[in-house]
């Protein structure tokens, strides 16, 4: 076993001056990868307030390498791990032949040169939410104050659908081969709904738990305790959502397991997204149920950039006691851009009045063709960030209280809607769709919504 010698110190001067990056060079063949190697020292340099601890807990997978193929690959792969610590502004690696007394025949010495956080780091950034949202985010976050990847921050969020939150959250990265993560977070959020006819302000605290059980899976465990003021949103507001208004204390446990294979998150080419929520409420206060809700995602190249995808969501829940209640802000709701194209927002399920009330079940799905903009133009480059769209989305809602079965009754009447578009990649957060929607099949209560939609947001259905 080799040794890590984790102290800020000049580079070598005969060190290639190049990243290692494992894909290129198994895409390249040009160097040796099967030939025999092992690694007898490895090398990080700048560290300041960063404790050795937890680098070497990173990097020591390293000296388990046989071959220049696992070098390459273990050196790859613990400097993800080290970006994922969210100590370092910068990480650059580099690999050369072992030199001194103690070097073996196939020796190699790997130095990773870091640069470290500022120990206050602030900004303005854009984020885009999950409810056809884009919000202004002031954030300010003190990174590794103890030195082993503890951080503190605290981000003012305003929507443009005049939402407004404030969160300040502690995080610990623990030591272990699981990636594990413990945060708490305080918040208070206030939000308008003028589909449902209501606006929220939540108080609360979170606390999490996120450990991988394997390297793609991922669980995490939360509590949730949050005061809850609902009020009506004008005086329009229907008879049941004043009914509704007031405070409720809502204490929950959660759980989501979540796993991510796709190749990228916005246009993926190829993958799959797996993820399931399970909640809890009714462990203290008035609020209780108990809460499932499951997305999927799948998607599948059929030639080149013309990407298959199919979509399905779906959610049950159900009441705990007749002495706790489930606020309509606890529901489900179906209907828009996000879940299902060519209806306006909530625009399927109960209603009272012109307010959405929502459901305790519900079901939806799509079928999605991507593909490059028509003749390419901006090919490799503008271009690229433009998707043609076409899609058929299918979705329904249920009463568990029913007598009628489930199944039964997202069968029947079941809403379908198709479309073809435009989808622009944000970077890497979220992406913009503007797609012409023929609704072809809802009920009469519904709320549909034909020809130009907007849509703007990170999950779609």
């Amino acid at each position: 076993m080799g040794t890590v010698h984790a102290k800020e110190g000049q580079a070598a001067s005969h060190l290639p001056k190049a990243d290692i990056n494992y894909e290129e060079c198994q895409e390249t063949k040009q160097l040796p990868l099967t030939v025999p190697a092992r690694v007898d020292r490895i090398h990080v340099e700048g560290l300041g307030r960063t404790k050795n601890d937890i680098v070497e807990s990173v990097v020591k997978d390293i000296f388990t390498a046989e071959t220049f193929e696992d070098v390459l690959f273990k050196t790859h792969k613990a400097r993800m791990k080290l970006d994922q610590l969210n100590l370092f502004r910068n990480i650059a690696v580099h690999i050369d032949i072992s030199r001194g007394r103690k070097a073996t025949p196939d020796g190699l010495e790997v130095t990773f040169q870091v640069k470290e956080l500022r120990r206050l780091v602030g900004g303005v950034t854009t984020e885009i939410g999950n409810n056809n949202e884009g919000s202004l985010v002031v954030g300010l976050k003190a990174p590794n104050m103890a030195g082993r990847g503890e951080r503190v921050q605290a981000d003012y969020s305003y929507g443009s659908k005049c939402t407004n939150n404030f969160n300040v959250a502690f995080i610990k990265p623990l030591i272990g081969g699981r990636n594990p993560v413990l945060s708490a977070s305080v918040y208070q959020r206030h939000s308008e709904w003028p589909t449902s006819g209501f606006k929220l302000r939540e108080r609360g605290l979170v606390l999490d738990f996120g450990i991988n059980s394997f390297p793609l899976v991922k669980h995490n465990f939360q509590y949730d305790a949050s005061i809850r003021d609902l009020g009506v949103f004008s005086r329009n507001s229907s008879f049941d959502i004043r009914e509704e208004s007031g405070a409720t204390l809502k204490s929950a446990l959660r759980h989501i397991l979540s796993s991510d294979l796709r190749d990228e998150a916005i246009f993926p080419t190829c993958g799959s997204l797996f993820q399931f929520t399970t909640e809890l409420a009714g462990l203290g206060g008035n609020v209780g149920f108990v809460k499932n809700e499951l997305y999927l995602q799948s998607n599948y190249s059929i030639i080149d950039d013309f990407v298959l995808q199919t979509t399905m969501a779906a959610g049950l829940m159900k009441s705990i006691s007749d002495d706790k209640q489930i606020s309509v802000c606890d529901m489900f709701h179906l209907g828009g851009p996000l879940s299902l194209r060519g209806f306006k927002s909530r625009g399927i399920g109960p209603k009272s009045g012109e307010d959405a009330l929502g459901s305790l079940c519900y079901f939806s799905g799509g079928l999605h063709l991507y593909t490059p903009l028509p003749f390419r133009p901006g090919r490799g480059g503008f271009g690229e960030l433009f998707r043609t769209h076409l899609f058929v989305n299918y979705g329904n809602v249920a009463d568990p209280n029913k007598d009628e079965p489930i199944v039964d009754q997202l069968r029947n009447n079941m809403r379908v809607s198709s479309g073809v578009g435009v989808a622009v990649r944000l970077g890497q957060m979220a992406r913009v769709e503007v797609n012409y929607c023929f609704p072809l099949r809802s009920e009469q209560d519904d709320r549909v919504n034909p020809g130009v939609q907007f849509g703007i947001g990170v999950q779609f259905i």
